[in-house]
């Protein structure tokens, strides 16, 4: 097999939920030996559903390929392992409440006075420090905190982005930082002290929105299947009922559009549509016209004569047409109840290999075993 670009390196991850947990699965992908630290009772988010053929949709996507151990921290013994875990650890990483690592001593400060090679990662929803550094922190919190519920979705009631946006965005932030890390401290020896926040993480997603009220003063609003800030970019309907999405990425892709795809040469040439700020400006005009052509072509006729023309388009699915999607890759994870079809990870590479859910506390005997004379 492959060498794996993180083998050698041990993570402890005293982690739950989703945000941690997604951080640990891409260590875990690249190699990395990860050891998941539960409470006696297990992450809770083992308990969301049992959609997963017997077990949790979310536990079986961000906990492939990971060691399990169940610890009562308040434990002197089962503190004593964390402790001998963590005296061999490259990476330490945690998403407790805040100042809960510190009130045990095993916050990045103390661990990294005694080992400074090691990477600490803290992630929280907040940040350490600020008037909301110990607020409680979830998913759908964040996203109403930041912003992005209000430049989602439709003109009208606001609702939840469908994903957990915001802690899915901080894991895999964080997984790139503690990633970065380690590149320094294979060349130089010097470990780490990360802090990555669920707000923090949506807020840098929220720029072009923020940008545009500080130095506009006027933010972009809920714009349905439409793009704020391009014209055309969005839904159009065909004759037959169907739905088809496209992006009209610059003026060039514009005339194509108008004069290849729809046949007005008149509406290509026409200067006051000539460039995208002159088609945003006269949007309604601009989707009009293009609305106008999709109306007399079914979805078929479209897309053959958008994809002669390379303009980009898309279908508008829905979750059975994911799940029966001819570009969706899938693999198999194995669990305590059986199975599970999951989708590839995004980021492909040749170390990427299929991997079991580990039960709660699988792994404790033997890990306990390990760490015992340290």
């Amino acid at each position: 097999m492959t060498q794996r670009p993180l083998e050698g390196v041990l993570v402890v991850s005293l982690e739950q939920a989703v945000a941690a947990p997604m951080a640990s699965q891409r260590l875990a992908e690249a190699g990395a030996r990860v050891i998941k630290v539960e409470r006696p009772e297990g992450d809770f988010a083992r308990g969301y559903d049992r959609a997963a053929g017997g077990i949790s949709s979310y536990f079986a996507w961000l906990n492939r390929g990971k060691e399990s151990v169940a610890l009562d921290l308040k434990n002197p013994a089962d503190m004593a392992v964390m402790r001998a875990m963590l005296a061999r650890a490259d990476v330490f990483i945690q998403n407790l409440a805040h100042g809960a690592t510190g009130r045990m001593g095993l916050d990045a400060a103390t661990l990294r006075a005694a080992r400074p090679e090691m990477v600490v990662c803290d992630m929280s929803g907040y940040g350490p420090d600020g008037p909301y550094a110990t607020a409680k922190a979830y998913d759908l919190l964040i996203q109403a905190e930041s912003g992005i519920i209000a430049v989602s979705g439709a003109p009208g009631a606001y609702g939840r982005i469908g994903v957990s946006l915001a802690d899915i965005g901080t894991g895999i932030n964080a997984a790139g930082a503690i990633a970065t890390a380690l590149v320094r401290r294979f060349r130089t020896g010097e470990g780490a002290s990360l802090e990555v926040s669920l707000f923090d993480s949506m807020a840098e997603w929220m720029t072009v929105p923020l940008l545009h009220h500080d130095y506009l003063g006027r933010a972009p609003g809920q714009a349905g299947l439409a793009h704020p800030s391009i014209a055309p970019y969005g839904a159009f309907a065909t004759k037959d009922g169907g739905t088809i999405l496209i992006s009209i990425q610059s003026d060039r892709e514009w005339r194509v559009l108008a004069g290849e795809v729809m046949g007005n040469a008149a509406l290509a040439a026409d200067p006051a549509l000539a460039t995208n700020n002159q088609r945003v400006a006269e949007r309604a005009r601009t989707d009009g016209e293009v609305a106008a052509w999709f109306v007399t072509v079914t979805r078929a006729e479209a897309e053959a004569r958008l994809s002669a023309a390379r303009v980009a388009f898309g279908a508008l699915n829905d979750v059975p047409g994911l799940s029966q999607h001819a570009q969706l890759d899938r693999w198999t994870a194995t669990h305590e109840a059986g199975t599970v079809s999951l989708p590839m990870p995004a980021a492909r590479a040749d170390w990427i290999a299929e991997a079991s859910v580990p039960a709660l506390d699988q792994h404790g005997a033997a890990i306990r075993a390990e760490f015992a004379g340290d």
